[in-house]
């Protein structure tokens, strides 16, 4: 196995960090102070994107270098919880219709909004789902020292 970094045609990560950098410059200066339920659900995708992302480099550097491996499913466990928090933040943001907030039990009976509005919440179960079978809650609870374990 290569260790070697290179350009390939399908490394597409720079470009995902550059259009987030220029969302950031271009819509929050002038836009509104609160996010929307829009961001945060476009935000939530894209940590569910980048969670899996680093679950499938996690599962493949782990079997070759498991030091490597460990930081990647610590990475993987911390994206996760912030979009646990994404989620939150979307459940405590009000509804564009009506300014009313759902309550946080609502998410676990489906889709209370009907769709398209509570996919967020699809697309979280299901991440939840693959998180339960691979994380132990120890991991998702454990404060975050940088160090190593061995």
């Amino acid at each position: 196995m290569s260790r070697t970094p290179g350009t390939t045609a399908q490394d597409f990560v720079p470009f995902a960090t550059a259009a987030l950098d220029f969302h950031r410059a271009l819509n929050l200066p002038g836009g509104p102070l609160v996010t929307t339920r829009a961001e945060l659900d476009a935000l939530h995708a894209h940590l569910v994107s980048l969670h899996g992302l680093l679950d499938a480099h996690a599962a493949r550097t782990g079997q070759l270098v498991p030091a490597e491996g460990e930081q990647l499913r610590t990475a993987r466990a911390r994206i996760w919880q912030a979009a646990e928090g994404l989620h939150s933040a979307y459940h405590a943001a009000p509804r564009p219709d009506s300014d009313e907030v759902p309550e946080p039990e609502a998410c676990r009976v489906g889709m209370p909004e009907g769709a398209p509005e509570l996919s967020i919440c699809q697309r979280h179960q299901r991440t939840a789902h693959l998180v339960r079978r691979r994380t132990t809650p120890a991991d998702l609870h454990a404060p975050f020292t940088g160090l190593v374990r061995r």
